[in-house]
């Protein structure tokens, strides 16, 4: 018999000791005036159930003279409390009933009253469950969730959200209501996926919206307008890289609110745009953004590096566009859905996210794929192949990763309809990369990415198409896309 059997019967009579209003020890006095609402509750129950509520009853111990122990909560409603406290009698919640605020609310009391076991399950519910309701609603959960120091998933989950997936929040309902200080942590995220000119336009947006009494039109504002504005904007403005907007987005976008830019970096940008070989500012290196679920652009940063023969402390010498032509959670995990999306494509990088583990595997193939049977060595790009791994996603951890250059060019590349992208020593195999995918060590690679040998399950995949940016660039990428394709 499962020993978790006789557990729906206990439940059961603990939720029905609550009812009775028989035997109760404790009252407990929830809400503000003019709601408050008296709950009937026993002692050794909530002492070993809440740590907030142990400490209480610690220093009110019941004395045998018949008087009941009286707790007040003014922080939290009665209807909330009544759910938290069928919760910690039968050990029951089913959150499927509530609507979003209301189970943000039950987190907040649950924390209260230092119940970390709801507090965990909560916060795994909102993320898996509400995801998109977070994303329309982002000021909300960033501000409960950093105004509680254990709301730790929920912490993550936003620093993630602001990282990956910044025009979630920028678009978001409530972007206009969220924070000065809130504002300033999303744009000054350093791998934010979001291009600057971008970035400008959605902080100007919020200023404007803290000001509703702008006119409508920029045009017509007056010096005093500007002024309100600069005010408004004059913690978030050292946080734009303006150099590294075109001259175009600089006259378009900027150059109208020049009066709210602080007046030396104003003579700078201007001095900058108006000469462009000017090297005496250096632009930044955030220009670009990337579309992943997996990388951030400080991996797509030393991946280039990695293209150039670059060493990590290199500086940048050329700049690659990530183009992504592949997901697995959006296109699927099988080989047959790989090869109908990226066969013929050259210059690839494919990216994989390891199951249960922050590990992130990945290789360069800079010929193209195929799903003919065998191995592909048809150009000399071929001895740019490499594979490599990071211990995690974290762009402050980029320094802890492995990279192998291929050492036998004939085996670098294995190409077969029944295989996803396949590098010998890096290999996804079946229709879903189920426990069927591994790495081992290869001699035809310097050596292994990986500490084990063991298969592993993808959580997700990515495959890039890599190519230099600049109009000279992208012209000897189709003539060579052309050479390509004519080799088959």
């Amino acid at each position: 018999m499962d020993d978790n059997t006789f557990l729906p019967k206990l439940s059961q009579n603990l939720l029905e000791i609550l009812e009775d209003n028989e035997y109760y020890d404790t009252t407990i006095e929830v809400g503000n005036d003019p709601y408050v609402k008296i709950f009937h509750a026993h002692m050794v129950i909530l002492y070993y159930r809440s740590p907030y509520l142990r400490r209480i009853l610690s220093t009110n111990r019941k004395k045998n003279d018949g008087i009941l122990t009286h707790i007040k909560l003014p922080n939290i409603s009665p209807e909330v409390f009544q759910i938290i406290l069928r919760y910690i009698y039968g050990g029951r919640l089913s959150l499927k009933e509530y609507d979003t605020l209301d189970i943000i609310k039950i987190l907040v009391a649950a924390n209260e009253l230092s119940l970390q076991e709801l507090i965990t399950h909560l916060q795994s519910f909102l993320i898996i469950n509400k995801e998109n309701w977070i994303n329309q609603n982002f000021n909300l959960i960033y501000q409960t969730s950093f105004n509680n120091d254990t709301f730790l998933k929920l912490q993550n989950f936003c620093i993630e959200l602001i990282s990956k997936e910044p025009e979630k929040i920028f678009n978001s309902i409530d972007f206009n209501s969220i924070s000065e200080k809130c504002l300033i942590t999303l744009i000054k995220q350093d791998d934010i996926q979001l291009d600057d000119i971008q970035i400008w336009e959605h902080v100007l947006k919020w200023g404007i919206a803290q000001n509703p009494e702008l006119p409508s039109n920029s045009s017509n504002y007056s010096k005093d307008d500007f002024n309100t504005l600069k005010i408004t904007l004059k913690q978030c403005i050292p946080f734009i890289k303006f150099y590294n907007l075109s001259s175009e987005e600089f006259l378009n976008n900027v150059y109208p609110y020049k009066k709210i830019i602080p007046k030396e970096l104003r003579e700078d940008l201007l001095k900058y745009f108006l000469n462009p070989k000017n090297q005496s500012i250096k632009k930044l290196n955030n220009s670009k953004s990337i579309d992943s679920k997996i990388i951030t652009l400080q991996h797509a940063e030393l991946i280039s590096k990695w293209i150039d023969r670059l060493e990590i402390t290199d500086e940048i010498k050329n700049s690659y566009e990530f183009k992504l032509i592949l997901r697995g959670s959006r296109d699927g995990f099988s080989s047959s859905k790989f090869h109908e999306i990226c066969d013929n494509q050259f210059h690839t990088i494919s990216i994989i996210k390891v199951k249960d583990s922050d590990e992130i595997l990945g290789g360069y193939n800079p010929t193209i794929w195929d799903s003919f049977f065998g191995y592909y060595s048809a150009t000399e790009d071929i001895e740019d192949c490499f594979i490599f791994s990071f211990k995690s996603n974290d762009s402050t951890d980029i320094a802890n990763n492995i990279l192998s250059r291929v050492t036998v060019k004939k085996y670098a590349i294995y190409n077969d309809s029944n295989f996803g992208p396949s590098f010998n020593g890096l290999i996804l195999f079946g229709s879903n990369y189920y426990d069927e995918s591994y790495c081992r060590n290869s001699s035809c690679y310097e050596k292994p990415i990986r500490e084990t040998e063991e298969e592993f399950s993808v959580e997700e995949y990515e495959v890039f198409q890599i190519m230099k940016t600049g109009k000279t660039d992208a012209k000897k990428e189709l003539k060579m896309r052309k050479e390509l394709k004519g080799l088959k």
